[in-house]
């Protein structure tokens, strides 16, 4: 049993995907499961679309706005990885509040767009107009972290390793985790609905791979963690990953489960209807695919 399978992109907070090659639990069920790079973000699922992958991993947000724009979109997600929102916003000030930042030089994540539609979203629930913030241009977060340790920011908008490399260089603080709203699915596998109906048995056996590497996770540190997908982060010093993967941990922001959360899955859909993203709530019946579920 083969498939093709595109990471999103390379990130930190995708650890136990790539745990799960390591350790073999894909093997271990008999599926050889071939990992793919893509290009972009996002470029999985124009892949999986022209029949050219099996699977991507990726925000359900994508299978959210393709139900949107079109109801005949073939998109479907499966196999919830991570369950909280990764991405933290730090500052030059440890004493930051979130009613701070209309004042401040701040830069948001500009590669992707889930991690703004939430925190603004965050924004209007306490009280605070998003459109009011003076936000810098669109540049990269390793550009950002840059421009923070210059001075030239008060605080931006990133995922692990830019929140541990600037706690540990003293340039900046974390002063606020969007794990910390709760459960918001992130990250799903997403194929279309004719591979699933082809691939079922190879995808049932790629959610119990799944299911095993979230128990592993369970029962094993950031430091393990760590040493078993070193190797797909060979930029980023070893001390620096750990602590991300700690930090992650902490936050509590890796399923413990392969069933798609509907509370996480409908808090999602709230971000982005509310940042305009899509136009309406998305129905959890036609954006995951129910049949493949994980019955430990």
């Amino acid at each position: 049993m083969h498939i093709k399978l595109a990471e999103n992109f390379r990130a930190v907070f995708y650890a136990p995907l790539y745990a799960a090659h390591a350790l073999g639990f894909y093997a271990r069920e008999g599926v050889d499961v071939e990992l793919l790079s893509s290009a972009a973000p996002g470029d999985g699922v124009a892949a999986l679309l022209r029949g050219e992958i099996d699977v991507s991993w990726g925000g359900p947000m994508r299978v959210m706005k393709g139900r949107d724009s079109d109801a005949t979109c073939p998109l479907a997600c499966f196999g919830e990885v991570v369950a909280r929102d990764p991405f933290f916003l730090v500052g030059r000030n440890p004493e930051f509040k979130l009613s701070d930042l209309p004042a401040l030089r701040f830069a948001a994540v500009s590669e992707v767009p889930t991690p703004w539609l939430c925190l603004q979203h965050d924004l209007r629930k306490q009280g605070i107009d998003p459109t009011r913030l003076a936000r810098a241009p669109a540049l990269s977060m390793a550009d950002n972290f840059k421009a923070l340790c210059a001075g030239h920011l008060d605080a931006m908008q990133v995922f692990e390793p830019y929140a541990s490399l600037a706690v540990q260089s003293d340039k900046g603080h974390v002063v606020y985790a969007a794990s910390n709203r709760g459960p918001t699915v992130y990250t799903t596998f997403i194929a279309t609905r004719d591979r699933i109906e082809q691939k079922r048995e190879c995808f049932m056996r790629t959610l119990r791979a799944l299911a095993h590497m979230q128990e592993w996770l369970i029962q094993h540190s950031a430091e393990e963690l760590a040493e078993v997908t070193a190797a797909f982060f060979p930029d980023i010093p070893y001390p620096v990953l750990v602590s991300s993967l700690h930090r992650y941990g902490e936050g509590e922001i890796w399923a413990r489960s392969p069933d798609v959360s509907r509370r996480g899955f409908a808090q999602l859909g709230e971000c982005l209807l509310s940042g305009g993203f899509i136009s309406r709530t998305p129905s959890y019946e036609d954006c995951v695919e129910q049949s493949l579920t994980f019955n430990r």
